[in-house]
C-alpha cells in the first residue's frame, strides 16, 4: 500500500460519508493511479439503493473514479490546500456489473491529457477482474475560496 486512508485525507478535501477511496496501492506520477474502495453494507445509500437488494449508485462508483483521479492530480499541486477540482463532464460511462456490499472496487486511472487547469482521465472501476464501471471523466482545478462572506441583501 502506498497510502491509507490517514493519508489520502491530507491530499483530498472529501470526508466522511462521501470519501470513496480507502487506500492507493500503485502510482506513477502523472501518468496512473489504482486505489480501492472497500464497499460495506454500513454505507448510508443502501438503506434506498434498494431495500433487500443493496447496489451501490453507479454515479457513486463515478465519484470514486474522480476522487482516484482528483488524488493523482492534487499530488502535483504545490499549494492544493487551496484548489479544488470540478466535473466538466463523464463521457462513455458504462456499468457492467452490480457493486455489492462486500465487494472490493478496484479503481484503475490513467491521464489522457492534462492541459493548464483542465485534465481527461480514463477510469476502469473492477471487482474480482470484472469490470464494474468504465468512463472517461473530465476535471477543471479551481480556486478553493477561503473565508467568502456571505453578503447582507440591500435594504
Amino acid at each position: 500500500m502506498i497510502l491509507d486512508a490517514v493519508e489520502i485525507q491530507k491530499i483530498l478535501p472529501h470526508r466522511y460519508p462521501f470519501l470513496m477511496v480507502d487506500a492507493i496501492l500503485e502510482m506513477e506520477r502523472l501518468k496512473y493511479i489504482v486505489g480501492v474502495k472497500n464497499v460495506s453494507i454500513n454505507e448510508s445509500h443502501f438503506q434506498g439503493h434498494f431495500p433487500g437488494k443493496p447496489i451501490m449508485p453507479g454515479v457513486l462508483i463515478i465519484e470514486a473514479m474522480a476522487q482516484t483521479g482528483g488524488l493523482l492530480l492534487l499530488l502535483e499541486i504545490p499549494d492544493r490546500d487551496n484548489k479544488l477540482l470540478y466535473f466538466v463532464a463523464v463521457d462513455g460511462a458504462r456499468f457492467r456489473r452490480p457493486v455489492l456490499p462486500g465487494d472490493q472496487l478496484r479503481l484503475e486511472v490513467k491521464v489522457i491529457s492534462w492541459r493548464g487547469d483542465f485534465c481527461k482521465l480514463d477510469g476502469k472501476a473492477t471487482v474480482n477482474g470484472q469490470l464494474a464501471a468504465e468512463a472517461t471523466l473530465m476535471c477543471k482545478m479551481v480556486d478553493r475560496e477561503f473565508g467568502t462572506k456571505v453578503e447582507e441583501p440591500a435594504k
